[in-house]
């Protein structure tokens, strides 16, 4: 007897590729269309009935997933799970915002919503197997389960998948994940699937590509206030602190100064107490490094434990180059990570992950960062 898959089709070419991979390893296969925002009844929960928050493009995305499922001539399910993005993943999004700090929602939506809730309903489907389009892998050594990076080093996805568990690695699959992106779209139009030449979603997990500070704009109270440079300086003004993120330089419409150079600005902190957001000149600002960071939260995907100090790598952010770290435990799931060279840009609220070569170890929340022990004021 087949076994059955079901995977979480989204509309995008990765996972239309990832559908027909399984299709001819011969898999009986199942899609499932997650839709997790509802403008309308968000909008409603904030008392704002006529807000003309833009329309969100997961409409489009069925359309496309629908049209690959009758394509590959397999079923689609279609389930919502506004409800659990709501309390999962997005409040806890604007949460963060509101302290200032910088949150990566994809991390949730996989820790929540489609390695949690998604299986739930994929196993009621009849589910064997839990496929996902994601550019990752897994190696499984005596019922222990290992993940890997994609092969395509460029598109790995591992740092997103940073929070997932033991058990929900158990039974998932990455069709795609030993593939480079080049060869997904190769299969995709050699065997004419309707998303093959799609473009890449680049928008906030499941809200879409849209203009992100009016979004936030529904959600958050802005408070404008100075931009002050790094010599004390007030130079122009800000539209408030949650647009902006460490080593930013598009948005800040500073330039044309007499007194200063002509390099660009980089926001290099936000002082939230004073509604500041300081910024300094140079992509290689010193007060942007960082030589240690407190992380918290550090969900360890193996079995194994570590105790004492750790030495590995670690991405800060998704497109970071790996750097050597060492890792001490402090308490209550707090992590002192003594960097091995300084790293730019280490922004509260983002993910650290890590890793052992190829494997992902897992990842946690940058708390907060120091240079030569001082506290950065991000």
């Amino acid at each position: 007897m087949r076994k059955k898959v079901i995977v979480g089709l989204s509309g995008g070419v990765d996972s239309s590729v990832s559908a027909y991979l399984l299709l001819e390893q011969g898999f009986e296969v199942e899609g499932l269309f997650m839709r997790n925002w509802d403008s309308a009844m968000n909008n409603d929960i904030l008392g704002n009935p006529n807000n003309d928050e833009d329309v969100c493009p997961q409409e489009t995305d069925y359309l496309d997933a629908l049209a690959v499922a009758e394509h590959l001539g397999i079923k689609l399910h279609r389930h919502d799970f506004v409800q659990e993005y709501w309390d999962n993943v997005f409040t806890y999004f604007i949460e963060e915002y509101k302290k200032g700090r910088t949150p990566n929602p994809d991390i949730l939506c996989n820790k929540y919503i489609k390695f949690a809730t998604f299986r739930e309903v994929a196993k009621s489907l009849g589910a064997d197997y839990y496929a996902y389009g994601h550019y990752a892998r897994t190696k499984t050594v005596d019922g222990e389960v290992f993940l890997l990076r994609g092969i395509d080093s460029n598109k790995d996805q591992t740092y997103f998948l940073s929070q997932l568990t033991q058990q929900q690695l158990q039974n998932t699959l990455f069709p795609v994940g030993e593939l480079p992106k080049s060869e997904v779209r190769r299969i995709a139009i050699d065997n004419n699937i309707p998303t093959a030449k799609k473009k890449d979603s680049t928008g906030i997990c499941f809200i879409g590509e849209r203009n992100f500070r009016e979004f936030l704009k529904n959600y958050i109270y802005t408070k404008p206030g100075p931009i002050v440079a790094d010599d004390g300086k007030i130079i122009g003004t800000h539209e408030g602190l949650m647009y902006y993120t460490i080593g930013q330089r598009k948005g800040l419409h500073l330039g044309g100064f007499k007194e200063y150079s002509a390099l660009p600005w980089f926001v290099i902190g936000k002082d939230l107490e004073n509604n500041i957001l300081l910024v300094g000149q140079g992509i290689d600002h010193p007060t942007l490094y960082s030589d240690q960071a407190l992380v918290e939260d550090i969900n360890w995907i193996p079995k194994d434990r570590f105790i004492g100090e750790y030495h590995c790598s670690a991405k800060f952010r998704y497109r970071a180059k790996d750097t050597g770290v060492t890792l001490k435990w402090v308490e209550n799931g707090m992590f002192d990570v003594v960097f091995d060279e300084p790293v730019r840009a280490v922004t509260p609220g983002q993910a650290a992950v890590f890793y052992d070569g190829e494997i992902c170890l897992g990842g946690g929340v940058i708390n907060s960062a120091f240079n030569e022990g001082k506290k950065r004021l991000y």
